[in-house]
């Protein structure tokens, strides 16, 4: 095993080193749509209390997301993915089926208002699933399974996110919801939600000198996003496909990174079309 990391390693510095980098490939587009979860589910970090949630099924909320909507048609994907796990994947095809033959009302969340609302406008046959959870180290696991150990570590957690916000942060109130869209895909605030993740947990230490919190947000973070992008590639496409991606906005501090530098894809900024939308 240490024989064959040491080879891969050399071939990837060699190959790096002399620029050698093959020009066969051809890419595909992607877009990636970073979006605020419309049911709000609050399963993330930031809650967003029910005063500040906006019911995405009223107006002038689904007159915003028809117009969205019509303006990323413009793009005419013809993949489209969505933040639900591969083990959804049967169900969320029957949903999708029973949407295109009109015996579904289509409910807050954004896989049904954006995902499945282009997807029958576009005539495609499925809408592809590539959520996941990311992978633990067996030490942190272990602090998982030990309160005591786990105890520490929330309370180390939320001390140290109270003391970077100020106070136990919540979502603010939308709006509108291109307004927001468009805000929250811009690329400097893509590029600055990535900082937080490196601060808290990032910095926890067990013991002086260890790597407790980095391997918790290699695991949380760093090995989900792979995990997603690695479903992405796993979508059987050509370079005359265009990809949709529809997350949560958070996600794209890495994803973007990992389509910008790739060879297997070209990545789309939903900017433009989101303006579109603004003037339909």
């Amino acid at each position: 095993m240490k024989t064959l990391i040491t080879l891969l390693s050399g071939f990837f510095i060699t190959i790096v080193l002399s620029g050698q980098v093959p020009d066969t490939f051809l890419r595909t587009k992607i877009m990636t749509l970073g979006v605020f979860h419309f049911a709000y589910h609050n399963l993330d970090v930031v809650k967003t209390e029910k005063q500040n949630q906006i019911s995405v099924l009223e107006e002038p909320y689904q007159s915003e997301i028809i117009a969205i909507s019509k303006a990323i048609e413009e793009y005419n994907p013809t993949i489209i993915a969505i933040e639900v796990t591969p083990d959804r994947q049967r169900q969320t095809d029957s949903l999708f089926l029973l949407y295109k033959s009109d015996r579904l009302i289509l409910g807050k969340d954004e896989t049904d208002q954006l995902a499945f609302r282009l997807g029958k406008d576009l005539n495609l046959n499925k809408i592809h699933c590539v959520n996941d959870f990311g992978k633990h180290y067996d030490n942190i696991l272990s602090i998982f399974n030990d309160s005591t150990r786990s105890l520490k570590f929330e309370d180390y957690f939320l001390k140290s996110r109270d003391t970077i916000y100020g106070k136990p942060p919540t979502g603010k109130k939308v709006s509108g919801i291109i307004d927001e869209l468009y805000e929250i895909n811009k690329p400097e605030v893509i590029r600055e939600s990535l900082a937080i993740y490196l601060l808290n947990p990032f910095e926890y230490e067990e013991e002086p000198g260890d790597f407790t919190g980095v391997d918790f947000v290699t695991g949380r973070w760093f090995n989900s996003n792979l995990r997603i992008f690695r479903n992405i590639q796993r979508i059987p496409h050509t370079a005359d496909d265009r990809i949709l991606l529809i997350i949560g906005a958070g996600h794209l501090n890495l994803l973007n990174i990992f389509f910008d530098v790739s060879n297997e894809f070209e990545l789309v900024s939903p900017l433009p079309y989101l303006d579109k939308a603004k003037n339909q």
